[in-house]
Formats: C-alpha cells, structure tokens, sequence
C-alpha cells in the first residue's frame, strides 16, 4: 500500500504483514514497521490491507499512531468487509475510506485461464466494488457503491474525532497501560 503526497512525494509504504489463503503462493510476510499513520497536510492517514483488519493488535498499533484517516483496501467490500470497517472507525474514532476493486473476467491476466461459466461473459464482475466512506462514529458516508466505476467523496470534518474520542478512546482514557502494556 503506497500513499503519495500532493506534490507526488512517497511519503509511506506499507506491506501485508501475512499474507492469507493463497497469496501465500506469491507474497511474504510484511515486518510491521509500516503500522503508523503519516503525517499528510490532510491529517494523519494509515491503512491495513485486507484481514489485517482481524488482528486487533495491528488495529491497536495504528490507532496509537494518531490516524485522523484510515484507508482500508479490500479485494471488494463485500458486507462483511463493510462491518469491519464500520468497527475500526467506531473503534479507532477516526475516518476510514473502505476501498474495493471492480474487476471483470476479461481483466484476468492471460495465464489464469478462466472457468468454462466465466468465459461466456467476458464483462462478468469477480471483484464487485463496494466501496465507501465512514465517519468517526461508524456511520457510513458515502457509498458503499457497487458494480460501477465512480469516484466516491465525502465531506469530513477532523473535529469529529475529538467529539467522538470523549465518549471512546481506546487510546487514551480506555488504553489501561496498567493492565493491557508488555507482559
């Protein structure tokens, strides 16, 4: 996961920290340095890849970080994928952008012949979308949009997650570094 500045700067990288099911075949493991949140002139902006959004201590470590935006990629935001996005901004008190692809049998590379169902219609979607935009109380925004192609936006307001934090903030006053800090 790459996130470029304005002026086209590389300003973080971030790698899959295990790779699921069969992206075993072709990808390692990421090292985790990546799990902060960089500073953007939009405010600070994270993002996990995927089932990293299952591992709360991955969650954990960037809600520490001070993400004011948090880009969660999925292949497609199916509802599932949708409810735990809903669940990291309720959860982390920030904005996220829930990003699914839109893929089509005739996108598949050449080399992956597709199943004999598939290969009548090439404009069959695999990858269906879903994506949307989520405030800080988990309310959904924008979208989520499926099966077309658009670009998705949403007015925010960084201020909601300080009025949000006064009632959860897994950071602060519910952090328990007493109880929850190294073993």
């Amino acid at each position: 996961m790459l996130l470029f500045g304005d002026d086209g700067t590389l300003l973080h990288v971030h790698r899959k920290l295990m790779p699921t099911y069969t992206e075993r075949l072709i990808w390692g493991q990421g090292d985790g340095q990546s799990l902060q949140a960089a500073a953007t002139p939009l405010g600070r902006v994270g993002g996990l890849i995927c089932w990293e959004h299952w591992m709360p201590p991955a969650r954990q470590r960037l809600h520490e970080s001070g993400e004011d935006v948090h880009i969660a990629a999925w292949p497609h935001v199916k509802e599932m994928n949708l409810i735990a996005s809903r669940h990291y901004a309720f959860e982390g008190r920030c904005f996220v952008v829930a990003a699914g692809a839109l893929m089509a049998v005739r996108d598949l590379p050449a080399e992956l012949e597709p199943l004999l169902e598939l290969q009548a219609d090439p404009d069959a979607l695999l990858l269906r979308g879903g994506s949307a935009i989520i405030g800080p109380d988990g309310t959904v925004l924008a979208g989520p949009v499926f099966d077309e192609e658009i670009i998705l936006t949403a007015e925010i307001d960084l201020g909601r997650i300080r009025e949000e934090q006064l009632t959860l903030d897994v950071t602060g006053h519910y952090a328990r570094p007493d109880v929850f800090g190294p073993f």
